[in-house]
């Protein structure tokens, strides 16, 4: 059986940058096939327009795969239109690297992550990760939204909205709900405040959901999406991928560390050891292939935070080496201390 296809979804208030996240991921996309996923109220797409409007594909990919949502909020249409959606989209799996699910202000992310354990998708899709995108400004200025009329006029004008949840409620949803936390707007803010705001954060996450700082949705590609057969790449033949120029101008900071072990895992042990070290390191992914002793098939792992999945994707060629190979991508990683803390930590 061929990989699934890693989901990402991303959510957050109206005006908080998720489009323009999307956006850059489409232009800094390093010839990955991405279907998007935009959840729209009414009957022109606003969205959809802006996405296609970075000009990464020609007209003819972009009527093929950049899917609106027109009938509403996402947590309350997936039978209605979610899972026809992805149908249509499972039939077209070979040209699709990757998924984007850009949801709208007002939806809560759960229920839409719920949907992929449907037995007919849960097969070949995989949620990746949901990204909670923080309008750092707004919050800075005693808010969580940017612009609070807009984001009331857009409950109001979707008739199958049906949740009344409070927009304090909707962000603690939304927090909850996160594998990892991008604060937008930091450049609109001063130091001083961005950390205030950062501090506030982290009073309502756990100590493994970290925050990335982000200016005008420009972050490394590599940090939001998984790309399951993308990973052995990075590994083997690109392994100063994340030092070249280009992936510098996402974030300098922001950096991977790349693991080859001989050892072989049992998966519930390995992701143990794994938890330990996002808690002892700003690391915001990890994903690989893992060796598991006695098994004839291949592991492939994903890590956001403390939320792993693990499943086994097809079986070790011949000709392979049976090994463990690691990506872990996040701020500062030092290589020098991360192998020795997963020489320590994962031999024992």
């Amino acid at each position: 059986m061929s990989s699934k296809i890693p989901v990402t979804v991303i959510t957050g208030f109206l005006g908080s940058g998720k489009t323009t996240t999307i956006r850059h991921l489409l232009q800094k996309n390093q010839s990955r096939r991405i279907a998007v996923l935009v959840n729209e109220f009414g009957e022109v797409g606003i969205d959809g327009e802006l996405i296609r409007s970075c000009q990464v594909c020609d007209e003819e990919d972009a009527t093929n795969n950049i899917v609106e949502l027109t009938n509403g909020c996402l947590c309350c249409t997936v039978q209605e239109e979610f899972f026809p959606t992805m149908q249509q989209l499972l039939k077209r799996r070979e040209k699709i690297d990757s998924i984007l699910i850009e949801t709208s202000g007002l939806a809560l992310p759960k229920p839409l992550v719920q949907a992929f354990r449907w037995p007919e998708i849960r097969t070949s899709v995989t949620v990746d990760g949901v990204v909670t995108v923080v309008d750092c400004e707004a919050v800075a200025n005693g808010s969580l939204v940017g612009d609070i009329d807009a984001l009331e006029a857009q409950r109001k004008a979707d008739p199958n909205l049906d949740h009344e949840t409070p927009i304090e409620e909707l962000f603690e949803d939304q927090l909850a709900c996160a594998d990892l936390v991008l604060l937008t707007k930091v450049d609109m803010v001063d130091e001083a405040a961005s950390h205030k705001v950062q501090n506030w954060l982290k009073e309502k996450l756990p100590k493994t959901v970290k925050i990335v700082p982000c200016i005008g949705g420009e972050i490394s590609p590599e940090l939001l999406l998984g790309f399951n057969a993308a990973v052995e790449d990075n590994l083997d033949t690109r392994p100063s991928h994340h030092d070249t120029e280009e992936e510098h101008e996402h974030d300098e900071e922001i950096n991977s560390v790349h693991l080859i072990l001989a050892q072989e895992f049992e998966p519930k042990k390995l992701v143990e050891k794994l938890k330990q070290l996002v808690e002892n390191y700003e690391i915001y992914r990890i994903k690989g292939f893992v060796a598991v002793p006695h098994k004839p098939m291949r592991l492939v792992l994903q890590g956001v935070g403390d939320r792993f999945e693990y499943f086994y994707d097809r079986h070790w060629q011949k000709e392979e080496v049976r090994q463990t190979k690691l990506v872990l991508i996040g701020r500062h990683l030092q290589i020098e201390n991360i192998e020795s803390e997963v020489s320590n930590n994962l031999s024992n």
